[in-house]
Formats: C-alpha cells, sequence, structure tokens
C-alpha cells in the first residue's frame, strides 16, 4: 500500500486550532504521513509560542520556518510573504510530499499555495469560499484558485467556491476542524485551571471566580491599520468603564498590530485597570473552556464566528474584520465607538435566548479530511469549469 505524504503548514497561533483534529488524524490514518511545517508567528515568543502548545501536544514537527519580519505595517507583510515564498519552495523541495495543505486565509498562507503549486505539488485549501473584510478576503480567494481540493467549512462556502469555477468532485464541505474542538468543550465544560496560575500573563489579579468575566481578542484590520491604536482604545475604554474582571489576549501579528499593542501597553500604564489581565495565548482547549464559561467575548476574532457560534457563547463583533462572515445569533455587531461597546455588551449579557448553531460544522471535521486525503486521486493540473 502506497502512503501519501501530506504536509500541513501552520502559520500562525489560530491556524493551530483550526487544524489541530485533523493533524490527529492524518498522523493515526494508515494510508497517510503527517509532514508537519510550522512557520511564521507561530514560531515567535511575542505571539505566543505555539510551537510549544504543538510540540507538547505530541506532533513531530518536520521543519521550522523563520519568515516574518518586523515592521507590522503592509510592506512587512509583503516582504514576509515574499521570504515565506523562497523558504517553504526550499521546504517542499525537501520533503517531496504527494499533496501539501494550507489553512484559510492569513495574509502569510498565500505563500504556501505560491511555493507548492508551482512546483507542481498538489495544493489542499481548507476554509476556502467565506466572506470577510481585510486583506483576508482576497488572499482566501487566491487561495482558492491556486488549490486543487478544497475542505470548506459550511454549505455556503461550498457554494461560493463552486461559483469560483472550481470542479465539483474537488469541492468536500467537511466542517471546521475547530468545532471538533469545541465539541469535546461542550461535553466537559468545566474550567478545571485557573488561566492566572497557569498561563501568567501581565496585569493585576483580577476576582474572576466569584464575579464572573468577559474575553477579549481584538486584532488590527490590515486595510484599516492606520486605525488601530483608536480603534483599539474604544474597546479599552468601554472594558475599563464596565468594570467586570476581563481576560484580554495579544492582537495577530498583521499590519496595525504595533498601534493595537502599543494602545494596550500604553492604556495599562496611564490607567492600570484593576479589572483586566492580559495574556499572549493558551492552549486550544483551554481557551474555550475560558470562552464557554465567559459572560462575553468581545473583539473580531473569527472565533467568536465559529467556535463561539456552536458553544453558544454571546458575542460582541467590533468593526469590518469579519465583514459579511456567516454568523449565528449569538453575534451583536458593532462599531468601533466606546458607548456603542458598551451598550453591546450589555445587550449580549443579559440576552437569555442564545443557543448553539452549527453551520461550521458538527465535530467530525478532522477525521473526515484525513479520509479524504487518503481517497482523494491528487492532481496539481486544473481548468476553470465554466
Amino acid at each position: 500500500m502506497s502512503i501519501k505524504k501530506i504536509c500541513v503548514v501552520v502559520t500562525a497561533r489560530p491556524s493551530y486550532s483550526r487544524i489541530k483534529t485533523a493533524l490527529t488524524a492524518i498522523k493515526n490514518h494508515p494510508k497517510l504521513e503527517l509532514q508537519l511545517v510550522i512557520a511564521g508567528s507561530a514560531l515567535l515568543g511575542r505571539y505566543g509560542n505555539a510551537v510549544d502548545f504543538i510540540e507538547n501536544d505530541g506532533f513531530v514537527i518536520a521543519e521550522k520556518v523563520f519568515m516574518v519580519l518586523e515592521g507590522e505595517n503592509p510592506t512587512s507583510m509583503a516582504k514576509t510573504t515574499g521570504l515565506g515564498v523562497m523558504e517553504l519552495a526550499n521546504v517542499f523541495y525537501r520533503l517531496q510530499p504527494d499533496a501539501v495543505v494550507t489553512i484559510a486565509d492569513r495574509f502569510e498562507t498565500i505563500a504556501t499555495s505560491i511555493a507548492a503549486s508551482y512546483q507542481n505539488i498538489p495544493l489542499v485549501h481548507i476554509q476556502g469560499g467565506e466572506v470577510t473584510g481585510n486583506i483576508d478576503e482576497k488572499v482566501r480567494h487566491a487561495n482558492t484558485k491556486l488549490a486543487d481540493v478544497h475542505l470548506v467549512a459550511s454549505e455556503d462556502a461550498k457554494q461560493r467556491v463552486l461559483k469560483m469555477g472550481e470542479n465539483p468532485d474537488m469541492v468536500f464541505n467537511t466542517g471546521c476542524p475547530s468545532i471538533d474542538l469545541a465539541d469535546e468543550i461542550q461535553n466537559s465544560p468545566k474550567l478545571d485551571f485557573d488561566p492566572i496560575q497557569k498561563y501568567g500573563g501581565v496585569g493585576v489579579e483580577i476576582n474572576w471566580k466569584e464575579e464572573g468575566y468577559i474575553v477579549v481578542m481584538q486584532h488590527p484590520v490590515t486595510t484599516e491599520y492606520a486605525s488601530a491604536r483608536k480603534d483599539v482604545e474604544e474597546t479599552l475604554k468601554a472594558v475599563h468603564e464596565l468594570n467586570i474582571p476581563t481576560f484580554w489576549f495579544w492582537p495577530n501579528v498583521d499590519a496595525g498590530s504595533d498601534g493595537t499593542s502599543g494602545g494596550i501597553r500604553s492604556f495599562r500604564e496611564n490607567h492600570q485597570p484593576k479589572n483586566i489581565h492580559f495574556f499572549k495565548n493558551m492552549e486550544p482547549n483551554d481557551f474555550l473552556k475560558l470562552l464557554v464559561n465567559s459572560k462575553c467575548l468581545i473583539g473580531n476574532s473569527s472565533v467568536g464566528i465559529r467556535e463561539c457560534s456552536y458553544l453558544g457563547v454571546p458575542v460582541v463583533n467590533i468593526g469590518t474584520r469579519q465583514n459579511k462572515r456567516e454568523r449565528g445569533s449569538n453575534v451583536l455587531d458593532t462599531i468601533y465607538d466606546k458607548n456603542e461597546i458598551l451598550k453591546s455588551i450589555q445587550n449580549r449579557m443579559t440576552t437569555k435566548n442564545i443557543v448553539s448553531e452549527n453551520m461550521y460544522g458538527d465535530g467530525k471535521s478532522g477525521q473526515r479530511i484525513a479520509n479524504i486525503l487518503a481517497d482523494t486521486e491528487f492532481t496539481f493540473h486544473k481548468t476553470i469549469v465554466y
């Protein structure tokens, strides 16, 4: 029996939670061999050392690719992507995989797609066909046109990929592997660890056990990066005034990240908030336990759209980063304005009819993905179907 070598490239901390159960299923599948490549900000301490969590989960890393250029502006994003193409091209040349998997839509994922497809290596794209704002919108659809196999997360996304002229035989609605993790947490939701004791972070000790808490995860919008500091300041002022214990997570490595992190540092020094504790990262399962036991998630992360929808967690989504992405009734959209954010948080925390919705999967995506990779005959050439 011929074993297919499947090379999966993880470039950032959120990408790991989106692919973790599929990595396990690939590793354990008798017809597949996992070649795991960790690259980009997933290797950097300032963004939470996702690579440490990956290794602690028992995955063997075939290659590490350091490719992030300092600057956190559009030019450094472009150069990081270019460096990624050069480095990943060498990695794929050495590993000789039967297929390469690129994940979702972060700006640097296009480097994986170019390096693989230009070398006639079949490309598998996970979570194409969705709609958002940000540079992600362009990168996602560019990945789709470079990819040969499409493993989408919803029926809506599948129909959109088909409208882009992709071969229907190569488009599969697998659901999102991150929902597999959410399903595990839904079945065992107890917060069985102390976040501050386990992960440290910075800021005061907050009384989250007695008073409950909210979670904030806000990233810059690459197409609006110049306003990143002003945007996060509105959220900071709202959360400070709300005075509820808050766990706040550091932003991703996108254009505008300096503005977001600078705004957080300045606010922390000038106001010394007594209700906010800051973290860089958490293990995916711990993060979901933190979310499911929270009063609300605030910010603009896709976790509010995906996992929180499945878990029935109230979400206040701020700004355009998740523009037009399919969402559940748990999400309330608002703008970067302190008073509007406050009003929205209070609305979500008092709404009683928020329920679990499964538009992004049923908790079995990882194994489904591994089976498709094992059974699909890969090709590296295609023609638009209309």
